[in-house]
């Protein structure tokens, strides 16, 4: 699949009528007269938005940027996706924990059959940037989860068949690492962590209306120390996104609420305290995960989908003790839906996004599958509505009037028709429209090079017919995007090259 983009971009094409029309009528001196027709200007598809704080154009010239794309050849729906320091692209879905060593143009399947679990009703799985290591996750039913490790790469596996603390019957989980601390549970890592490993290991999952949280004092082979989070984790239902940790240890993780927040801890999950923002926006219903990243300073940057279906953020430069309350638009304003999105950042400022939209604006206020007029909610979309996968960078995230630089990469849809945001309140139309389940994932490598992977619902003749509908659109196709040429997140490496030659590719770059 290839995209390519550049400022030629936002170009207008001119098409001129070929044929000339002829029109007799009598003159002076009889003779016959051609009058062309008028000129008819179609507007090129515009791929690159350059956008501020309000989701509004700006006249900035947009980040040269290409980004290659890999099938990864399995199912991925819900994946996460992972970088160890020697390039090895971990990708993690469903039953199958897929790895690449070659830039994607190759996948290979690595877990241990015996070492981690054979089946699965929720995978997860996280890279260690600071050790390498290797987890993948999967919940065994709603009793416990069986968590399997690798420390080479994939090449061999340890594993835990009931690793989900001390209290079973969970949902959701996710799994990070991050830096001891020196107070709460880091008091105890700091003597660990030079003989048995070397971060805190976090294990979170959601039960009946709360969060529960876990700290591995011996990288992830056993949970023995947490339980449940207190506050809006345990009057809103409990369901959340992904841990995010900080360089200064903090820990953050995101209950799924109407109003934004965060839940923080800065002592290795020992203690928690929550913190709100983005009241102007709110999050719509049904409602999914927001995110966290933080850069290498510990600032850190909350993502959501907001009230009216666009991509909001909030900052904080404080290690989560504050945040603004006046939320930045990261989305452009013609991307009039979005789900999933998913956020890393390196370097203070440098930050990435990505999430499914449209902008299928001519849709709104039009019946949607309920017969209601349709407001953006991918959850209600109507049948012929188009979703693409979008990555979002900025370089000045911490300014004061950010900009966003953001890149439709797809050339065909990710998923036509509504995408159900709600396991209770599916829809069968062809198919359930629970295809992509919870989320994608975006994550960074040592170079800061962003790597994005998602389910991709329209493959096949989906792809290829341009009358592609719902029922067409039922896939979960596990893909990776990554940027191949383009600015690092971290400014020490400047401008990233591609990982191999473009013609040693079976898949060429956007």
């Amino acid at each position: 699949m290839c995209v390519m983009t550049g400022s030629t971009m936002r170009a207008k094409a001119v098409l001129l009528a070929l044929l000339m029309a002829t029109f007799s009528f009598s003159g002076c001196m009889g003779e016959d007269e051609l009058v062309a027709p008028p000129i008819v200007e179609v507007e090129e598809d515009v791929r690159i938005f350059v956008t501020d704080k309000t989701g509004a154009s700006v006249d900035i010239s947009p980040l040269q940027m290409t980004f290659q794309f890999s099938d990864v050849g399995e199912t991925g729906k819900e994946p996460s996706i992972g970088i160890t320091s020697s390039g090895c692209i971990f990708f993690i879905a469903m039953e199958k924990v897929m790895r690449s060593c070659d830039g994607g143009q190759t996948w290979e399947e690595t877990q241990d059959p015996v070492q981690c679990s054979p089946t699965t009703s929720d995978p997860y799985g996280w890279v260690d940037p600071i050790t390498d290591r290797v987890f993948n996750v999967q919940m065994i039913g709603l009793e416990t989860s069986w968590i399997c490790w690798s420390d080479d790469d994939g090449a061999s596996w340890l594993g835990n068949p009931h690793d989900s603390g001390t209290t079973p019957i969970n949902d959701h989980i996710k799994l990070a690492s991050g830096p001891w601390t020196d107070s709460g549970y880091g008091a105890l890592g700091q003597f660990t962590s030079s003989t048995v490993y070397e971060t805190a290991v976090y294990y979170c999952y959601n039960k009946l209306a709360g969060i529960f949280c876990f700290t591995s004092l011996d990288g992830g082979a056993t949970f023995e120390l947490g339980g449940q989070i207190v506050g809006l984790a345990t009057t809103n239902g409990g369901l959340h996104g992904a841990i995010s940790t900080a360089p200064d240890g903090t820990v953050y993780v995101t209950p799924r609420v109407a109003t934004p927040t965060v839940i923080v801890s800065k002592d290795n999950g020992f203690t928690w305290f929550e913190r709100s923002m983005g009241e102007d926006v709110n999050t719509p219903n049904p409602r999914k995960n927001s995110e966290v990243s933080t850069d290498t300073a510990s600032n850190a940057y909350h993502v959501w989908t907001g009230a009216d279906e666009g991509v909001y953020m909030s900052r904080s430069t404080d290690s989560g003790e504050t945040w603004e309350q006046e939320s930045i638009r990261i989305s452009p304003a013609g991307v009039i839906s979005t789900v999933f999105p998913q956020t890393d950042a390196g370097d203070p400022g440098r930050i990435a996004i990505t999430y499914l939209g449209s902008e299928n604006s001519e849709m709104l206020n039009q019946s949607d599958i309920d017969g209601n007029p349709w407001d953006g909610n991918a959850h209600y979309a109507q049948n012929n509505v188009t979703y693409h996968l979008y990555i979002t960078f900025s370089l000045n995230a911490l300014d004061e009037n950010p900009t966003f630089h953001t890149y439709r990469v797809t050339d065909d849809p990710v998923q036509v028709g509504s995408i159900c945001l709600n396991s209770g309140d599916c829809r069968d139309i062809g198919g359930s429209n629970r295809n992509l389940l919870d989320f994608n994932d975006l994550h960074i490598d040592r170079q800061g090079r962003v790597y994005v992977a998602f389910a991709d619902g329209c493959t096949g003749e989906c792809a290829t017919n341009p009358n592609a509908t719902a029922s067409d659109s039922r896939d979960g196709r596990g893909s990776v995007y990554y940027l191949a040429n383009g600015p690092s997140l971290y400014l020490a490496e400047g401008a990233l090259q591609p990982l191999f030659e473009p013609n040693q590719a079976a898949n060429e770059t956007v």
